[in-house]
């Protein structure tokens, strides 16, 4: 069968055909048959280079050998005990290692496990209720955050199935804006448990924090008793060793992780100050639980990928990240289009807008129906990114120079088909 008679059969047992709504679009999105290095292939017969690479986890391309390896001789011992494995002490280690704020780590299945974790964590650490998060961020489909959300979110209202009360404590601001969170820690700040951020805006596009933006944030929150999360499920190894918050130089209280740290497997993780995270069960009265939690194919994913990401690995893809940046760069000067290309590290983004993009009103002001063009263009050129304006691309360790130059070629011919 092919990728549009799949998808019409698809839609008779799940919603919308898909089991997300991002890999959802029109007409109907293509079906998988495999993916290896830094392609993906359809059962069309089709090849992309894939800067989508499962928004974000396969920092080492799709089937990774070690990876792959790794998993094989897991499976073998088993694929869930209900109890430890020396193996989670060993991720555990490496979490902690890295990460600069991470003194203590309780590994979970999701990103989205790891944020609604860690908020419950800082509100029963300060007493208070009340959160923080950004206009655009996506935190996890989880009913703390989906408000004012970014990804898949971000082109649908607020969820309906969420009742008042659970979002009447949760305080949306403007990305970069010092003047917004000071009136409102002015005004809340005794009932404030955390402020939560992705440190690097993902999930709207790729919008970085302004120069001394986080470290204002950082002395607020320390000034008032709260607690600073950063949502590293995007970022975290992937701008570095110990994530953006090493990149930045500046330290939270805790951190969220997700994506990369399972290897392409189910896994994620929330990390932080020993005082803080031991008021997490069993040591304390925060209550966090999970089945699947340490799950040893995650785990053992997860540590034959962090084993590879040394300095020389971050140095040689940041390269990559930068060539490919500053080469599309070049392409829209040369084209003499109003557009913004943007990123930072392997992530990368052409916002459809004339001005600079800082928070999510910015975003929201892109040219989204001409975005979509350019990604149908781009698969036709060979090449797949997510269907959004409102997602980042990536780039791996797999991906050589000559799918760089491919890549680049491609979006010239697609940005001229639009404009």
């Amino acid at each position: 069968m092919n990728s549009e008679e799949l998808f019409n059969e698809s839609k008779n047992y799940m919603p919308g055909g898909v089991s997300s709504p991002v890999r959802s679009y029109k007409p109907y999105p293509f079906f998988v048959k495999e993916a290896k290095g830094s392609r993906i292939y359809d059962v069309d017969g089709n090849s992309y280079i894939d800067h989508c690479i499962a928004y974000g986890p396969m920092i080492l391309g799709h089937s990774d050998e070690k990876v792959s390896k790794s998993v094989f001789d897991a499976i073998k011992k088993g694929t869930t005990y209900g109890a430890p494995s020396e193996n989670e002490i060993t991720l555990a280690k490496e979490v902690v290692n890295r990460i600069p704020c991470a003194e203590m780590v309780r590994f979970v299945n999701s990103g989205t496990e790891a944020t609604m974790s860690a908020i419950r964590l800082a509100r029963g650490y300060t007493g208070k209720n009340k959160i923080i998060k950004f206009e655009g961020a996506y935190h996890g489909a989880h009913d703390y955050c989906l408000v004012k959300s970014g990804s898949g979110a971000a082109t649908l209202p607020d969820s309906l199935g969420i009742p008042e009360d659970t979002t009447k404590n949760t305080l949306s601001v403007p990305f970069n804006d010092e003047e917004a969170i000071s009136n409102l820690i002015l005004k809340e700040g005794e009932d404030i448990a955390c402020i939560i951020m992705e440190v690097v805006m993902g999930n709207i596009g790729c919008i970085e924090p302004k120069k001394g933006y986080l470290e204002f944030l950082r002395k607020i929150t320390e000034e008032n008793n709260i607690v600073l999360i950063f949502d590293e499920v995007i970022t975290g190894f992937r701008l570095a060793k110990g994530g953006a918050q090493e990149y930045y130089d500046v330290t939270p209280d805790i951190v969220t992780l997700g994506k990369i740290i399972g290897g392409g497997y189910p896994m994620g993780a929330f990390a932080g100050k020993k005082e803080i995270m031991e008021m997490i069960a069993p040591n304390g009265p925060v209550y966090q639980a999970g089945t699947f939690n340490g799950n040893p194919i995650s785990v053992n994913a997860g540590i034959a990928t962090l084993n590879q990401l040394n300095e020389n690995f971050y140095n040689n893809l940041n390269e990559k990240g930068q060539y490919l940046r500053k080469n599309i760069k070049d392409i829209v000067e040369d084209l003499n289009l109003d557009i913004m290309p943007v990123g930072l590290g392997s992530m990368f983004q052409i916002y459809f807008n004339p001005k600079d993009v800082l928070n999510y009103e910015d975003a929201k002001n892109s040219d989204s129906g001409r975005f979509f063009e350019y990604f149908k263009e781009l698969l036709k050129n060979g090449v797949f990114i997510p269907p959004s304006q409102f997602e980042c691309n990536f780039i791996s360790s797999k991906h050589s120079k000559e799918d760089l130059d491919l890549s680049l070629e491609a979006i010239e011919k697609s940005l001229k088909a639009v404009f």
